[in-house]
């Protein structure tokens, strides 16, 4: 085996278990809620809490050396990750608006006199 292959072995071992830990963070906030859950609701929540913790845990893990403060940086993502996916959302979307009305051209609305 090379050593390619090893280090996306181990990228592909680690996402996995940050995407756990980011559910588990996610099934405990479920089970805390006093909301009315639904199935749609618990599925997209959860996908979302596996997403973002996998993508923070492979972002963290060059900057924070202690193994528990890293998985608690994780269960913590995967616990926030429907507020995170919601600010990233409204960034990209104003993001993209402002951008849009730059590219824009103006139109002169003036009037002409008769």
């Amino acid at each position: 085996m090379s050593s390619a292959d090893t280090d996306m072995t181990g990228m592909a071992k680690d996402s996995v278990i940050s995407g756990m830990l980011g559910g588990a963070a996610m099934a405990a906030r479920m089970l805390l809620s006093d909301e009315k859950l639904s199935l749609g609701w618990i599925i997209r929540r959860g996908c979302a809490a596996m997403i973002t913790a996998a993508i923070v845990g492979l972002v963290a893990q060059d900057y924070i050396s202690s193994k528990g403060a890293l998985y608690a940086s994780i269960g913590a993502a995967g616990a926030v990750a429907p507020e995170i996916m919601e600010y990233l959302i409204k960034y990209v979307r104003a993001r993209g608006e402002k951008e849009i009305s730059h590219a824009t051209p103006k139109t002169n609305k003036r009037k002409r006199r008769k």
